[in-house]
């Protein structure tokens, strides 16, 4: 891949795209990221994609918001309209902790530096972007304004924080994953601009479109609102929630219930500026959109701009390959189902040998690749047996608390996947990077070759994709913190890794299983966390893989956290809120450090559980 030149990339600077003979931008792209034009940057996507339909699409990566803001004004005015997204991350989670302390480095940015990024970048570009052109669309996606799009608990500020259409004073929002809105609001722009002759679209014009595209966000006053009962869905006012925390909770059951529809309903919020209204989502994307996504002509590389940089995301995915997307586990405290959905997209073998040849030409492969997953390594091609059954169901979850008996778990396509890839010169061994779901592994259909498939594909995983250390997500060993997690009781870990040292031993292999644990989750209290230290302790594990639980913008968990009730049920349930409380329950992964045995004996001894003193050890 040597011989590049600057303009095989999307331009960033004003020289750039006067390379390219472009006086004027259709689209001006602004990104929390560093630009790294590959797949998995968001920003990128969008801007190929954009490109595909004949539009001149810049980039600007990470501009300085701090100085004369020349960085927002090198672009002009663009025809159609500026995209914004804060990038992969929330920018609040990209840079703090669950203690509230800097991460040590932002993944995104060149070298990590933190400083490369403003906090609720969305908001702050937003109002940049509004107060230099007044007039110009400006629309706001990604997983930060996805997120965000309705009132939501700020962990970083401790309150309800309004929807973020308010505070960045945008014009659209864009939840989800982007190709198909983005491509139906760039392509009625280019059509309003064509029937109108005039030179740019206006916020009032976006605004229209917005309103008859799916998949998007935008404030209307309320008199104008004209509500359909059959098809709209009223959620109680930000107002309401700030003085019941129950509100706020209904709310959240009725948004995550709409988003796992098939046939979803407009959602509306009141405020005090006026009515947030959220249009239901495109159908999920077919195999061919998808591979028409995957399949742009991505140099897959960082701009040249930051040669002799490192950008630690882009170092650790950019030999790995993402086969579908969508996440069907509907775990409470993550954001992969409630942005990407629940159904699966799968990318073609074509698309996805395709991309393989692609990596292969990069200078720095030596065939071995990272990953060949996706959000869940092990749901490629799987969906419901019957799809009228699907369209009638809201689950979160299809295989939590059980799976759903229409779900056809079969791992036969992923076999032939892999066997294919392994079959490929260029390809000395594909490895598994993403989780898998062991309680897919270990769920008897009653079909005897669809059961038989499983295990054999349980063993071609465990025997020829592991690069040593498998890693998998129990999340926790209390079975109640688990229902709460939507994640399986955690006896199906102990029979998973029964399986594994079994496999292990039958090829020889000296292999670990590399287990995730949450603490601080809600539900989970100090003495069940003391109980999963004994748990994993008699497991022979010192553990490595563990993070103190974050609530992060609309997530189930998040609710749980700041209304201390489980919106399912009504009940209340215990939260570790204070840093002190959250502390103690992280300090019991560590049991096995001398520095951590008085405080837990202090914590053990107050709680009155001797037992567990002896269990671990103390």
């Amino acid at each position: 891949m040597q011989n590049r030149r600057v303009t095989d990339w999307l331009p960033t600077t004003r020289k750039e795209a006067e390379m390219r003979g472009w006086e004027e931008m259709d689209v001006v792209i602004f990104s929390g990221d560093a630009y790294v034009d590959h797949p998995s940057f968001g920003a990128a996507v969008i801007g190929r994609l954009l490109e595909a339909e004949g539009l001149r699409v810049a980039i600007v990566p990470q501009p300085n918001w701090q100085d004369d803001l020349r960085d927002f004004k090198k672009m002009g005015r663009p025809r159609l309209f500026f995209g914004i997204s804060a990038g992969c991350m929330d920018s609040m989670v990209n840079k703090y902790t669950a203690a509230k302390r800097f991460r040590s480095e932002d993944a995104y940015s060149p070298n990590g530096q933190h400083s490369k990024r403003p906090e609720y970048a969305t908001t702050v570009y937003s109002n940049i972007l509004k107060k230099l052109y007044p007039d110009a669309p400006v629309l706001i996606g990604g997983i930060e304004a996805s997120m965000r799009r309705f009132t939501h608990y700020d962990y970083w500020q401790d309150c309800l924080k309004k929807s973020i259409l308010i505070d960045s004073k945008a014009d659209i929002l864009v939840y989800g994953m982007g190709e198909q809105p983005i491509t139906a609001i760039a392509n009625a722009m280019k059509e309003r601009l064509s029937k109108s002759g005039e030179k740019f679209i206006t916020a009032a014009e976006a605004k229209d479109i917005a309103k008859e595209t799916r998949q998007t966000g935008y404030l209307e006053r309320k008199e104008n609102i004209v509500l359909d009962s059959e098809s709209d869905r009223e959620l109680a006012s930000h107002e309401e929630c700030l003085k019941d925390k129950s509100k706020q909770a209904a709310n959240f059951l009725a948004i995550e219930k709409e988003s796992n529809r098939v046939n979803a309903k407009r959602l509306l919020q009141e405020t005090a500026e006026g009515v947030v209204v959220i249009n239901p989502p495109f159908p999920t994307m077919t195999t061919e959109q998808l591979d028409h996504s995957f399949d742009l002509p991505y140099t897959r590389l960082p701009h040249p701009k930051y040669k002799g940089k490192r950008i630690p995301a882009y170092d650790m995915i950019k030999h790995s390959v993402n086969i579908h997307r969508g996440c069907f586990g509907g775990c409470t405290f993550c954001t992969i189902s409630a942005h990407q959905g629940k159904f699966i997209v799968n990318r073609s073998e074509e698309s996805i040998l395709r991309e393989i040849k692609e990596i292969a030409r990069m200078d720095d492969f030596k065939g071995y690749l990272s990953d060949l997953g996706g959000p869940s390594a092990n749901m490629y091609m799987m969906r419901g047996r019957r799809s009228e059954l699907c369209a009638k169901c809201s689950r979160p979850s299809c295989i939590q608390p059980k799976v759903c008996p229409n779900l056809n778990t079969d791992h036969s396509a992923l076999l032939r996947l892999y066997k294919k890839v392994d079959a490929m010169p260029e390809v000395k061994k594909s490895f598994i990077g993403s989780g898998v779901r062991y309680d897919l592994l270990l769920h008897k259909t009653g079909d005897k070759e669809c059961d038989a498939t499983t295990e054999r594909y349980t063993e071609e995983l465990i025997s020829k994709h592991v690069s040593g250390r498998l890693k998998v997500a129990p999340e926790h060993t209390n079975d109640e913190v688990l229902s709460l997690m939507r994640k399986p009781p955690f006896r199906q870990f102990h029979e998973f890794k029964r399986i594994f040292e079994r496999i292990n031993g039958k090829h020889s292999l000296k292999q670990q299983i590399i287990p995730y644990f949450i603490s601080s989750h809600p539900g989970s209290t100090v003495e069940s966390m003391a109980e999963l230290a004994a748990e994993t302790k008699q497991l022979n594990f010192h553990l490595e893989q563990v993070q103190d639980f974050t609530p992060t913008p609309m997530t189930m968990a998040t609710e749980m956290y700041y209304t201390g009730i489980n919106p399912e049920t009504g009940k209340s349930i215990y939260v570790a809120r204070s840093m002190k409380e959250k502390e103690a329950q992280r300090s019991f992964f560590f049991w096995y450090k001398p520095e951590e045995k008085k405080k837990l004996l202090q914590i053990l001894r107050k709680a009155g559980r001797i037992d567990l003193i002896k269990r671990l050890g103390l």
